[in-house]
């Protein structure tokens, strides 16, 4: 008899703090209107000086382990995908399992892969519980992403974390996990080397050989693999540099306005790179009902598409309100700073020796 696999429990976090676009566009004396309405952000979230990728993955992954209820010495794998790991050597992974009360009988792995680490934390978390390898396992999406100074990255950039636990089980799972499918090219569209503190890109060339290649590539094929079209969706999500983007691909794709609605963040958020898609699908699940089936299609620069088809199952109406939903962080206690405040918490200022 075939087990039921999926995920068992979703957790988010977003930092409070926020900076609007206007607010960056005068210190650098550019048009707001044209991140406004050209790239359709409004605002980003801001990190505080004391939050990085470690502390938001451990509040998302509390909160998963709020709605799942399991316990935590039953986790036997743990994943974090992020560009923004605060070391270059030694795991986030370990202190967030530490944190949980996860370990020690745990295997824990750092991922990086542009802004679908995240995705691909997730997929290789349900990979581990199908195989039987874990009885659960977390993936973990979650950046404090980088945009040098009067670079178009600044406007975008934002920080939040969104966790998955993978589980089986018919009483447990609120979301099967349908279909899966990867496509990867060689496609150098941006780049961070050691040492750099901000990332590089390729400027337009990051619209259509990058994202939306690889974003349509991804779908189209898992879409085929499903014998699914748009209109077989309740909701879909796709990665989302900016506000524009993941509209553009889903209208390409036969999507309407209405089913990627719940998971359009960017606007209010901005980029959250590896945690982007993973919160796009956090928000539409804080609203899915049983039966709704769920596209969620991630992008890496580098480059790569990870999809995934989702089917809710009637369990999330049991855990949906145990933990808070992307929303209350979105739109409540948001504190807007200034411009200088937003580069004393980022550190965009150093002294010769940092």
């Amino acid at each position: 008899m075939t087990k039921t696999l999926g995920i068992v429990g979703w957790g988010s976090y977003v930092p409070r703090y926020r900076i609007k676009v206007e607010e960056i566009a005068k210190v650098w004396g550019l048009d707001a209107d044209t991140y406004k309405r050209g790239l359709m952000l409004g605002e980003k979230a801001v990190p505080g000086p004391d939050q990085d990728t470690i502390t938001m993955s451990i509040e998302a992954a509390r909160n998963a382990l709020k709605r799942a209820k399991v316990d935590p010495q039953k986790i036997d794998a743990l994943y974090i995908g992020s560009e923004s790991h605060p070391y270059a050597v030694k795991p986030s992974g370990t202190v967030v399992a530490e944190a949980i009360g996860a370990v020690p009988n745990i295997h824990i792995s750092d991922l990086e892969f542009a802004c679908k680490a995240g995705a691909e934390s997730m997929y290789i978390a349900y990979s581990h519980v199908k195989s039987g390898e874990a009885r659960y396992a977390v993936g973990i999406g979650a950046d404090t992403s980088q945009g040098a100074p009067g670079d178009a990255l600044e406007f975008s950039a934002a920080a939040g974390a969104a966790a998955y636990i993978m589980g089986s089980g018919d009483d447990e799972v609120i979301a099967t996990i349908d279909y899966t499918h990867s496509y990867t090219s060689d496609t150098p569209d941006f780049w961070r080397r050691e040492y750099m503190h901000y990332p590089r890109h390729g400027g337009r060339f990051t619209g259509e050989p990058a994202y939306f290649t690889h974003s349509l590539g991804a779908a189209k094929a898992i879409m085929e693999k499903s014998k699914m079209e748009a209109k077989d969706f309740t909701y879909a999500i796709f990665h989302q540099p900016n506000g524009k983007f993941p509209q553009r691909v889903a209208h390409m794709l036969g999507f309407t306005d209405k089913q990627i609605e719940p998971g359009w963040l960017s606007p209010r958020l901005g980029n959250t790179y590896s945690g982007a898609s993973p919160l796009g699908l956090a928000a539409t699940l804080d609203v899915a009902k049983a039966g709704d089936r769920i596209l969620m299609v991630s992008y890496g620069s580098g480059a790569g598409s990870d999809s995934f088809i989702y089917t809710v199952t009637k369990n999330i109406e049991k855990i949906r309100n145990l933990a808070p939903s992307t929303s209350d962080y979105l739109d409540k206690n948001k504190v807007y700073i200034d411009y200088g405040t937003y580069v004393k918490f980022r550190k965009k200022i150093r002294k010769n020796d940092e």
